[in-house]
């Protein structure tokens, strides 16, 4: 096990491209299903958003990857590309329906989370998608640079600027009188 920025353990890297999808799917989905969550904000809808990706990766690529050079690359790039999805068929049921009221969190996240946790989530939640897909690529998942590029389809330059912007924006409302 590796343990990653946040502090989380993480399961030590698995040569997937000479293994199946199988191997990828009980490796990965649960970090990938974290990284959805953070993007989409929503558990069931991340879930869905993970099992369509590596359904999509299974009907195009059937049970082995080894024509694939990153499976793994390749299986996050269709998570964010269907988180992105998701948030835009949002967008547009917003835009003809009127918003209905949130649902209640759990009693038990107020315990769960401290207090600061949620403050940052709740500044992240703020951003721009970008801004938050580059922050939760760089932050959540460890993904350097050139990764969030290829995964966002952006340049690098890109990629720093809008983490950047991003960090800048999370300071500001973080340090905003409460």
């Amino acid at each position: 096990m590796l343990r990653s920025l946040s502090g989380r353990r993480e399961p030590a890297p698995v040569p997937l491209a000479d293994t199946g999808i199988d191997a990828l799917y009980h490796h990965r989905r649960l970090h990938l299903v974290r990284l959805a969550l953070l993007l989409v904000d929503d558990l069931p809808t991340a879930e869905d958003v993970v099992q369509d990706a590596f359904a999509a990766l299974y009907r195009r690529h059937g049970d082995r990857l080894a024509e694939l050079d990153d499976p793994e690359a390749y299986v996050r790039r269709s998570v964010v590309n269907g988180a992105r999805s998701v948030l835009r068929r949002r967008r547009t049921v917003r835009a003809y329906v009127p918003e209905r009221a949130g649902h209640a969190p759990p009693p038990d996240e107020d315990v769960l989370l401290r207090e600061e946790h949620r403050e940052v989530l709740g500044a992240l939640r703020l951003l721009t998608p970008r801004q938050r897909e580059v922050l939760v690529l760089r932050y959540w998942s460890n993904l350097t640079e050139a990764q969030i590029a290829d995964t966002l389809g952006l340049s690098r330059g890109a990629v720093k600027s809008t983490a950047s912007r991003a960090l800048d924006a999370l300071a500001r409302r973080l340090e905003a009188p409460r």
